[in-house]
């Protein structure tokens, strides 16, 4: 036993003796060297070296939390009803800059994801989902209420003067800055993709900007009376209805496809000026608007009265009219103009700013912002949950009887001012004022080219000139908004904000009456017309409270 156990020590003594003889003869690799991640002091505080590049990156993001809670007009339908609603949203950002011959480098991008639920608040967004940002649930009690929202918020680069790609728009001037909701009327684009140029004008503290702008993102709809039926109301979801010419002096109807093609970028051009004391901007922006070829088809029933080519009735009341248009709308051009200017008043409180704005547009409610908070790319929609009427915001209305594109006007007046009660404490007010008016005479004729004379769609029945369901219908009323409001928040330390803030807005027609569909049953224009009690406003408002969590890094 002890000489079998000499005899494996002595093998194994052999092996490990022959291994390392062999090892001594193999080229030994030196160990890598550690590439440790540098600071980037270039830009600012966070940016730090790519390893292996010389380009620097900062990494930053958001958590947020909301909940809101405001008064319902109804409960009936949808979300009406709903007074709370939820939010919690994430954002990253990513940074990167390389310096160049040319000036910095820079690559941005800004994704963001949101959980929202409830239908009040404006927390969960129609405006999003209509441009395909968001995506809602289907189920019983969370169609129309709960939503995903995923969305590549900021996607660009700039260079030498150029910036291209997903960004804000370079119309914008006050943004919102000081407000939790975004509440007041004036332009905020969230993003748009563009193509422009900026440059500065000397050392004297003015640049100029020219930015070519996707039309889609700034378009809101042509109106004109559609006839795809009840359920589809007066949303100008479908092809239009719209009279375009005559035979032996009879009344000859077809549709229209009133859907905008995007053919040209908006134009925008920007004077901006910067200095200590604050800073100033005029901006000016022209779109084109747009329909598409009249469909075939017409619809002219017995005795030259239109035809309902859903319910097959002929609809008398119209009368005997000359030669109408026959091709395609002719091509117009919406424009706007907006001068803001930010003040500093650092000798109220470090960081106080007062901003004041102010807008004009034809044919181009999104650059005056009096869609922003009610919700755009639709014809008509309301800020207030189980509202008494919807106010009309389309940018244009076919002209049925020339086939010409009608624009609106609209203004937008807003100030904001933030005060610091302390370096932990500070607060804001706002307030604003808004207006549109269709083009004259437009609710006249566009009642005229509507053919479902007996048909009610939730009290929003244009009718026939002269009778009382037109007159009391909300149908294409000059209307106007206000927002007013106030702030409140807390940050007990860096980046973290914790805030509470009040809004209170109003929407009304600038004459005349409108039935409150929160109080009245669906009546036919024949029940009106022969006096049945409705009830009408002239107005309606509502205010909100909305809490917000929020942490930067």
């Amino acid at each position: 036993m002890r000489l079998l156990k000499s005899s494996l020590l002595g093998s194994v003594a052999g092996v490990f003796a022959v291994a390392g003889a062999q090892s001594a003869d193999l080229p030994v690799k030196k160990a890598a060297p550690i590439e440790y991640v540098r600071v980037c002091s270039a830009y600012g505080a966070g940016f730090f070296y790519i390893p292996g590049t010389d380009t620097c990156l900062r990494v930053s993001g958001r958590a947020r939390f909301e909940v809101g809670y405001g008064e319902s007009k109804s409960r009936t339908g949808g979300g009406n009803g709903d007074l709370v609603g939820y939010r919690g949203l994430a954002r990253i950002n990513l940074d990167a800059r390389t310096q160049t011959g040319y000036g910095t480098l820079r690559a941005f991008a800004r994704l963001e994801f949101a959980s929202r639920t409830g239908a009040t608040q404006g927390i969960r967004s129609g405006t999003q989902e209509r441009i395909g940002n968001a995506f809602g649930a289907t189920g019983q009690d969370q169609a129309g209420r709960v939503q995903q929202f995923v969305n590549t918020d900021k996607a660009f680069i700039q260079f030498a003067g150029f910036t291209a790609g997903r960004a804000s728009s370079f119309f914008d001037f006050y943004a919102h800055d000081f407000e939790i909701q975004a509440s007041t009327a004036g332009s905020d684009l969230q993003s748009t993709n563009l193509l422009a140029y900026t440059t500065k004008l000397g050392s004297s503290g003015f640049s100029a900007t020219l930015s070519l702008e996707d039309p889609f993102f700034r378009r809101n709809t042509i109106f004109s009376q559609e006839f795809a039926g009840p359920a589809q109301g007066l949303n100008n979801a479908a092809p239009q209805r719209v009279f375009v010419g005559s035979i032996l002096g009879v009344p000859q109807f077809q549709t229209v496809d009133v859907r905008q093609t995007s053919r040209l970028p908006d134009f925008v051009g920007v004077l901006r000026y910067d200095a200590a004391w604050g800073s100033a901007q005029l901006s000016a922006a022209v779109k084109e608007l747009n329909t598409q070829n009249f469909i075939a088809g017409t619809s002219v029933g017995a005795g030259g009265f239109a035809t309902n080519t859903v319910a097959g009735a002929a609809t008398p009341g119209f009368p005997i009219l000359g030669v109408g248009p026959s091709a395609r709308p002719a091509t117009e051009y919406g424009w706007a103009v907006q001068g803001g200017v930010k003040i500093n008043l650092p000798f109220i409180a470090p960081g106080d700013t007062l901003y004041l704005q102010g807008a004009y547009g034809e044919g181009a409610s999104l650059y005056t912002g009096i869609t922003s908070y009610n919700g755009t790319y639709s014809s008509r929609v309301s800020t207030i949950n189980g509202a008494a009427f919807d106010p009309y915001m389309s940018d244009a209305t076919l002209n049925p009887l020339t086939g010409r594109i009608e624009t609106s006007k609209s203004f937008s007046v807003v100030g904001s001012f933030l005060h610091y009660w302390s370096p932990e404490w500070r607060s804001a007010v706002f307030a604003s004022y808004s207006e549109i008016e269709f083009a004259r005479g437009a609710r006249e004729r566009n009642a005229l080219a509507y053919s479902g004379a007996g048909v009610a769609t939730a009290n929003n029945f244009t009718g026939i000139v002269g009778t009382r369901s037109f007159a009391l219908a909300p149908t294409l009323r000059d209307n106007y908004q206000i927002v007013a409001g106030a702030s409140l928040i807390w940050s007990p330390v860096k980046d973290l904000d914790i805030g509470v803030e009040g809004l209170y807005t109003k929407v009304g027609v600038q004459s005349g009456r409108v039935i409150d569909q929160t109080r009245a049953a669906p009546l036919s224009a024949a029940q009106i017309n022969a006096g049945a009690a409705v009830r009408t406003v002239t107005a309606d408002d509502t205010y909100q409270v909305r809490m917000r969590v929020q942490r930067d890094f």
